[in-house]
C-alpha cells in the first residue's frame, strides 16, 4: 500500500486527460481529474469510469492499495461527483478489455483520490440521450453539455470554424470584425433594438448581417474580407431557426460570381477533407431558379434522388374534357406531375392519403394515373380520348408499373405541393441515400417578388443585389422580369448559403430603392453612408454568407439546430436555463428614458 500523501491532489496538475490514457502509459503513475460517469461497487473492489472532455478511463479502487479510511470513503462516491485520483496504469485483465473505448485496454489502479466537489443526483443519465425530454435538457444545459455526444458536436464545431479561418487566411483574405451595435436597416426581418442611454430616444440595432459594412470594406480597398459573424433577427421562429446565429461572411472585389463560387467550393472541399476525410467533387452543378422550380418545385432541391417534375400544361389539349384541367389552362395556371416507379401497386387508401396530403399543402386535389398490363387506369381517364392519354403518358414518362401524380392549380401551389409530395415519397420509398452529398448552385433568381399584401415590389434577396446587366432596361418598366446576380448553395435539400454580386454604382442603387418603394429622401436618411461611399470609386464586388449552424448540422448528422449551439433558444425565443428574456427594473428603464406598456389582451 502506498503512503504517497505528501502532495495535495487538489493542487497537483493532471498528467493528461482521462480519455488520452493508452497502452503506452502502462507502468506510469498518473494524476487524473474529472467527473464520475459511472460507479460500480463489486464488494472488494470499486470501479469508476472517470470522464472528462476527451473520454472515459476506468479507475480501480482497491482496499489493498490505499488507506482503509480512504477506501471506506469511496463507498460514498456518486455519479457526477468531481474527483482527482492518482495511481498506476496497468493492462486490463484478460476478458475485461472493452474494444468500444479508446482506453478499453487499460485501467488505472488508484492508491489516492480526493473529492473535489459533490453533485446533486442529476435529473437524467448523461448517456441516455434518447429518453430525455428536450426541455429538461435545455433547463440543465450545463449537464447536457457534459454528454459525450454534445462534447463531440460542440468541439467539432470549434474545429470547423478553425478550418474555415485557416482556409481564408491561406488565400489572402483579411478577417475584419464589424459592429454589433449598428443602425436599423430593412433586411427582411425585424431588428433587435438596443436603446442608447447617451442618445435618449435613439436606438442601435443588432446586425441581421454585416452586409453594408462588408460592402464599405470593399470600397475601402480591402479586396478580400471574411468574418465569423454573429447575426440577429427578431422573426417568428421555426424548428431550425434561432434569433441569434453565426455565419461565414465573405466579400471580394473585382470578381464575377464564378470567382466566388470557386472560393466557396474550395472551402467546402477543405472542410470535408479535414473533418471527415471525404473528397467532395467540384465544380458543383449549377441550375437556374426557373429550372429547379420547374423540375423540383422548390429553389433548394434535394438532388440525391430523381422523381423529377414534368410540365404537362401544353400536353393537355384536344381530346381532354376534364374541366379541372381545362379551367386551369384557361386561367393560365400550371399542370405538372411526376412518376413514381412501382407506384402502380399503391392501394386506393394509399392514393387517398396522398390526395389528403396534397390538399394539406394547399392544392385543390390530386389526379393519378397507373400504368399496368391493361393500359392506363385513372378516375379521370374517361375524360381523355386515347390519343390524348397517349400524349400524356409519353410526355410524363409513365412506364409500366409506375404511378403518375398530377396537380393542376396556380403555379406557386403546384410547385409547393409537388415539391412536398416528391420529398415525402422519396423518403418513404427509400430513394434517399443519407451518405450522399448533393451540392449545387442555384442562380438567376428574380430580383423582386410582388408583395400582394402590401401591394408593392419587395427584394427577393436584399436591396443591394445587382440585376443582370441585360435586364437593366426592365428595372423601371417591368420589375417582375428582372433577374438578379444572386446565387445560393444548397446541400441535400437545404440552403446552406446565399450571396450575390452587389450594386456598385449609386444611380442603379437608387433605382432599385425606388422600385421597392424607398424614395430618394428616405434612402438618404437610411442609407446615406452607403450611397456616399458608392460615389467614391466603389469597385465591382460581391460576396456570400454561409450558415455555420446548418453546415455543422449536416457534418454531424443532426436534425435540430439546437444540437449544434451550446446555449440555444426555444422556438419562443427563450433560454430555458437562464430564463432570458426577463423584465428589468424601473430604475433601468428610467435611465434609458423608456416606459413599457402592457400588450392589449384580445
Amino acid at each position: 500500500m502506498s503512503d504517497n500523501t505528501k502532495t495535495d491532489l487538489r493542487s497537483q496538475p493532471r498528467s493528461c486527460y482521462c480519455g488520452e490514457v493508452r497502452r503506452s502509459h502502462i507502468g506510469q503513475r498518473l494524476v487524473l481529474k474529472g467527473w464520475i460517469h459511472r460507479r460500480r461497487d463489486h464488494g472488494g473492489l470499486i470501479f469508476i469510469d472517470l470522464r472528462d472532455r476527451e473520454g472515459l478511463c476506468q479507475i480501480v479502487l482497491n482496499p489493498q492499495e490505499m488507506n482503509p479510511e480512504k477506501f471506506e470513503q469511496a463507498h460514498r462516491l456518486r455519479d457526477e461527483w468531481v474527483l482527482a485520483i492518482e495511481g498506476v496504469v496497468r493492462e486490463r485483465p484478460e476478458g475485461t478489455v472493452n474494444p468500444n473505448l479508446p482506453t478499453g485496454e487499460i485501467e488505472v489502479v488508484a492508491d489516492r483520490f480526493e473529492i473535489l466537489n459533490v453533485s446533486e443526483p442529476p435529473p437524467f443519465k448523461l448517456d441516455e440521450y434518447a429518453s430525455v425530454n428536450e426541455m429538461v435538457r435545455l433547463k440543465y444545459r450545463y449537464l447536457d453539455l457534459r454528454r459525450p455526444e454534445m462534447q463531440r458536436i460542440i468541439r467539432g464545431r470549434a474545429r470547423f470554424v478553425s478550418i474555415v479561418r485557416r482556409y481564408f487566411d491561406s488565400i489572402g483574405f483579411v478577417e475584419v470584425e464589424t459592429p454589433i451595435l449598428t443602425k436599423s436597416t430593412p433586411e427582411g426581418a425585424r431588428d433587435f433594438l438596443v436603446p442608447s442611454r447617451m442618445n435618449p430616444g435613439c436606438f442601435y440595432a443588432l446586425p441581421q448581417s454585416p452586409q453594408l459594412f462588408k460592402q464599405i470594406l470593399m470600397v475601402a480597398g480591402y479586396d478580400k474580407y471574411y468574418q465569423i459573424a454573429r447575426c440577429f433577427r427578431d422573426e417568428d421562429l421555426r424548428a431550425n431557426r434561432q434569433p441569434e446565429f453565426t455565419q461565414i461572411d465573405v466579400e471580394m472585389s473585382f470578381i464575377t460570381r464564378d470567382d466566388i463560387m470557386r472560393v466557396m467550393e474550395g472551402m467546402i472541399v477543405t472542410i470535408y477533407r479535414e473533418l471527415q476525410g471525404r473528397e467532395v467533387p467540384v465544380p458543383f452543378p449549377r441550375y437556374s431558379y426557373s429550372d429547379v422550380m420547374l423540375r423540383y418545385g422548390i429553389d433548394k432541391p434535394d438532388l440525391r434522388f430523381g422523381l423529377e417534375i414534368v410540365d404537362l400544361t401544353d400536353t393537355i389539349g384536344e381530346g381532354c374534357s376534364f374541366q379541372v384541367f381545362r379551367k386551369v389552362i384557361e386561367s393560365r395556371g400550371a399542370i405538372r406531375g411526376f412518376c413514381l416507379p412501382g407506384g402502380a401497386a399503391f392501394s386506393r387508401k394509399q392514393l387517398d392519403d396522398l390526395e389528403k396530403f396534397a390538399r394539406e399543402q394547399g392544392a385543390g386535389g390530386l389526379a393519378w394515373f397507373k400504368a399496368g398490363d391493361d393500359g392506363v387506369q385513372s378516375p379521370v381517364a374517361k375524360f381523355f380520348e386515347p390519343p390524348a392519354l397517349d400524349r400524356l403518358r409519353q410526355k410524363a414518362g409513365l412506364g409500366e408499373g409506375a404511378l403518375l401524380l398530377v396537380v393542376a392549380d396556380k403555379e406557386e401551389v403546384v410547385c409547393n405541393t409537388l415539391a412536398q409530395l416528391r420529398l415525402k415519397l422519396g423518403r418513404e420509398a427509400g430513394l434517399i441515400d443519407s451518405n450522399k452529398l448533393a451540392f449545387a448552385w442555384i442562380t438567376d433568381f428574380p430580383l423582386f417578388f410582388y408583395n400582394t399584401t402590401e401591394k408593392r415590389w419587395d427584394p427577393a434577396h436584399h436591396p443591394f443585389t445587382a440585376p443582370m446587366p441585360e435586364d437593366l432596361p426592365l428595372l423601371e418598366s417591368d420589375p417582375g422580369r428582372v433577374r438578379s446576380l444572386a446565387y445560393d448553395m444548397v446541400l441535400n435539400g437545404e440552403e446552406i448559403g446565399g450571396g450575390s454580386i452587389r450594386i456598385h454604382d449609386r444611380e442603379t442603387q437608387r433605382k432599385v430603392f425606388r422600385t421597392i418603394g424607398i424614395s430618394d429622401e428616405e434612402a438618404a436618411i437610411k442609407f446615406s453612408f452607403l450611397l456616399e461611399a458608392l460615389s467614391y470609386g466603389a469597385p465591382p464586388h460581391g460576396g456570400i454568407a454561409m450558415g455555420v449552424e446548418r453546415m455543422v448540422m449536416s457534418l454531424f448528422g443532426v436534425d435540430s439546430i439546437r444540437e449544434v449551439i451550446a446555449f440555444p433558444k426555444t422556438q419562443s425565443g427563450t433560454c430555458v436555463m437562464s430564463g432570458a428574456p426577463t423584465p428589468v427594473s424601473e430604475a433601468q428603464l428610467k435611465e434609458l428614458f423608456i416606459r413599457t406598456i402592457e400588450p392589449i389582451k384580445v
